[in-house]
């Protein structure tokens, strides 16, 4: 099993230590270690090139994770991706375990894992919405990420039939992509916890976006368009879609925010 690791980072530069002593930490080594720098000015590439030499470097002006990731697929020679965010590490049986996994299944092209919380340095247990699970888990994946970038090994042909990240959301690419792959495929879980997932720090872009269902909504909007969902699976992104339109109609009416107040109105028309 070939397995490329892509870490996408912007200005992390000492959290992107962190990452990367944990992918070398693995029992388990990974073929190929990329980073993506997303036009760090913190000395991010310095810092690879003294303490991570084996590491393949690619730096791209500032155009967002999803670029930053797609990027990484883009240059990745290994048959399998696993993705770690800059600010996460990964525990040392993390990629041996998902082998052992999807080598029981020949068929798996998707495995990710339980995890971990760690919220301003204090240990957090996830809310039961969070929780991880296994199989044709669309359904699950509609009110929100289902699964998390670090903790994903993907087959690379998955890629090639439901496309990359969509460049164009600024915030819940992972949602999108999570909605495409698991309408088209069954996922893996390991189901004890094989990442150290970080949060709270002001940096992360759920931490400054208002009405981040808008770009869940639109995820919905485009994969329920495409007309090639099952009937069952139609039915719930429908519903669920009018679901979150209506709450977030609600907040921009309460913001007196008209424009948008009369685009949600007409998408609930429509649908």
């Amino acid at each position: 099993m070939n397995i490329s690791v892509v870490i996408p980072t912007y200005n992390r530069c000492e959290l992107l230590k962190r990452a990367l002593l944990s992918v070398f930490s693995q029992t388990l080594l990974p073929t190929e270690v990329s980073v993506i720098d997303d036009g760090s000015t913190d000395g991010t590439s310095d810092m690879i090139r003294k303490e991570f030499p084996g590491v393949k470097y690619y730096r791209q002006d500032n155009s967002g994770v999803s670029s930053a990731r797609n990027l990484g697929i883009l240059h990745a020679s290994g048959d399998w991706l696993a993705f770690l965010d800059s600010d996460d590490e990964w525990l040392p049986e993390k990629l041996a375990r998902q082998k052992a996994a999807l080598s029981t299944d020949p068929e798996a092209k998707v495995c990710h894992t339980e995890e971990l919380w760690i919220r301003n340095g204090v240990r957090v247990n996830p809310a039961k919405k969070y929780a991880k699970s296994a199989g044709w888990i669309f359904t699950q994946c509609l009110p929100l990420c289902a699964m998390s970038p670090s903790t994903v090994m993907i087959h690379r042909s998955v890629f090639s039939h439901i496309g990359l990240f969509d460049t164009s959301l600024p915030v819940c690419e992972d949602y999108d992509l999570w909605l495409r792959i698991t309408a088209n495929y069954p996922v893996l879980l390991i189901e004890e916890p094989q990442i150290r997932k970080y949060g709270g720090h002001g940096d992360q872009l759920s931490q400054k976006l208002w009405g981040m269902d808008r770009f869940r909504i639109n995820a919905l909007q485009k994969i329920i368009e495409t007309g090639q969902l099952s009937n069952g699976n139609q039915q719930a992104a429908v519903s669920m879609l009018l679901k979150k339109a209506e709450i977030y109609l609600h907040g921009v009416t309460k913001r007196g925010k008209t424009d948008e107040a009369q685009y949600y109105q007409q998408l609930i028309k429509r649908y």
